[in-house]
């Protein structure tokens, strides 16, 4: 899609809750954007979807081409993903499915757009197909009034991710283990679902420390200078937590993991140190926290 049209396309989208006309009107659409494998700026791509349940497919058809889509090299490398939908808007974990349960969803995304039949004939690539979840219309989210509500919520999402990478990689321990040895081996990695959900978990841990290190923390210290200790701890746990990320970030670093025990073995130390630090930070952090409002005050015009 050339770039002039694609954007007028997106402009047209948001001004009309996800209506377009032309070559797209009447059809299913919404707008998805990534952070660029290499650039780290966003990038918003149109893409037809079909919905099945709770769940938004894409395919990275690429009308058929030999390559993949910059989109989905986009969202291998950082699998969070901001989705566009009618007048909704909200960040996914995209996870490309895989073996039979990639077949499945194919053939359920042909059955209602078979122009995706043509584009794999077109090709010898299998058209990855993207499973976005839309967010769980019963959950209920804690009001957020200081920057303590926020750090909180921030660690609450960081353990859910913890939990849900250990729950998938047992799961997938178990299924390997129950193998009978006949036919077809189980993949060697631990799967796109942990890769995905891993990285996004990372990339999020990396973040959320290097803000407090390089704002959070230096401005607290200004004012509590008796607390000085408490963060250089935080500071050194922060080098010994990023140490065991880059471990992870290293067999992760294809999409097919050829040391599955060492993944969990260091799956497991991030939990216990992560945890811990989490437990300290909220102590010693959360109660200098609790009159700061959130979000921050405008500046004064």
């Amino acid at each position: 899609m050339p770039h002039a049209f694609q954007q007028s396309v997106i402009t047209e989208f948001r001004a009309n809750a996800g209506k377009v006309g032309g070559p797209f009107e009447g059809a299913d659409l919404l707008l998805l954007t990534t952070t660029g494998a290499r650039s780290e700026k966003p990038h918003t791509t149109p893409l037809g979807y079909v919905r099945d349940g709770r769940l938004l497919l894409v395919v990275a058809s690429n009308l058929g081409a030999p390559h993949h889509p910059d989109w989905y090299r986009n969202l291998l490398a950082r699998p969070t993903v901001r989705v566009e939908l009618g007048d909704e808007e909200f960040d996914s974990l995209a996870v490309p499915a895989e073996g039979a349960r990639r077949d499945e969803l194919f053939a359920r995304v042909v059955a209602e757009a078979p122009g995706y039949a043509e584009y794999q004939d077109a090709t010898d690539r299998l058209l990855p197909v993207v499973v976005l979840e839309l967010p769980d219309p019963d959950a209920t989210v804690p009001a957020i009034t200081s920057l303590a509500d926020k750090l909180v919520e921030v660690h609450t999402w960081l353990r859910g991710q913890l939990l849900h990478v250990g729950a998938e990689t047992e799961a997938y321990f178990a299924a390997r283990a129950s193998h009978p040895g006949g036919g077809e081996p189980p993949a060697p990695g631990l799967g796109l679902q942990i890769r995905q959900r891993c990285l996004a978990f990372c990339q999020a841990l990396e973040f959320h420390h290097t803000a407090e290190d390089g704002h959070m923390f230096p401005t607290m210290e200004g004012y509590h200078p008796h607390l000085t200790d408490v963060f250089d701890r935080l500071r050194e746990e922060h080098l010994g937590i990023g140490a065991v990320q880059a471990a992870l970030a290293a067999l992760l670093a294809d999409v097919t993991i050829a040391e599955p025990d060492r993944f969990r073995a260091e799956l497991a130390r991030m939990t216990e140190e992560l945890t811990a630090h989490l437990d300290y930070e909220e102590e010693h952090i959360l109660p200098l926290l609790a009159d700061v409002p959130w979000p921050p005050a405008p500046p004064a015009s």
